[in-house]
């Protein structure tokens, strides 16, 4: 019944990656133009965040360990962004619990207790999280000033010690972005929990 239950999930995880395929580098985001409510009232579209070289988006939400790992850095990468003309945008696509503790006010009062800095999003429907193909909480997208996606993947390589990370993924990949280089590690391997996602 185990093994049953198991390629269930496997069928049902692969389906939902036919259904929505993942934007690759290279390509250009759509739903630019998209608003999404915040945490703070305010509805915003990605247009209106992207900094003059680009911008990071992370999807993100209340509950899980990979994100109450790495989220204390979030404020850091959310800094480092701006002194490289990279706005931010962190997304809650998890539209499945958004009558539980992914609920808008459930994001206000997370977004509050962590001290967040950058606007927090509610994805609803999932509908940006289907769009570009984000499969984990958190999950990095960063685009360039025209919304060519360059980088995709983890925030770096450990979750649970920030002073133990060896490898800066997003943080090399916005400094390369800022500066006309080459990235030269664009895509790494997502890590975390993942996004319970509206499905068709």
């Amino acid at each position: 019944m185990r093994n049953l239950l198991f390629f269930v999930f496997l069928f049902a995880v692969s389906a939902a990656r036919a259904a929505h395929p993942a934007l690759n580098i290279g390509e250009k985001a759509n739903l630019t133009e998209t608003k999404m409510e915040s945490v703070s009232g305010i509805s915003v579209s990605l247009n209106d965040l992207k900094g003059e070289n680009g911008l990071v988006l992370i999807f993100s939400c209340n509950t899980c360990p990979f994100v109450l790992g790495w989220e204390n850095r979030y404020n850091e990468i959310c800094n480092w962004g701006k002194s490289n003309g990279v706005g931010m945008a962190v997304l809650n696509s998890n539209h499945q619990k958004r009558d539980g503790d992914e609920s808008l006010s459930a994001m206000k009062e997370h977004a509050q207790a962590k001290g967040y800095q950058f606007p927090y999003l509610l994805d609803h429907e999932s509908l940006l999280a289907n769009a570009f193909g984000g499969q984990t909480t958190p999950h990095v997208f960063l685009f360039d000033k025209n919304f060519q996606l360059v980088y995709k993947g983890a925030i770096d390589d450990n979750y649970k010690e920030a002073s133990a990370v060896k490898n800066h993924y997003l943080k090399d990949a916005i400094e390369h972005l800022a500066a006309g280089k080459p990235i030269a590690m664009s895509e790494t391997k997502p890590v975390g929990c993942g996004i319970k996602r509206k499905l068709d």
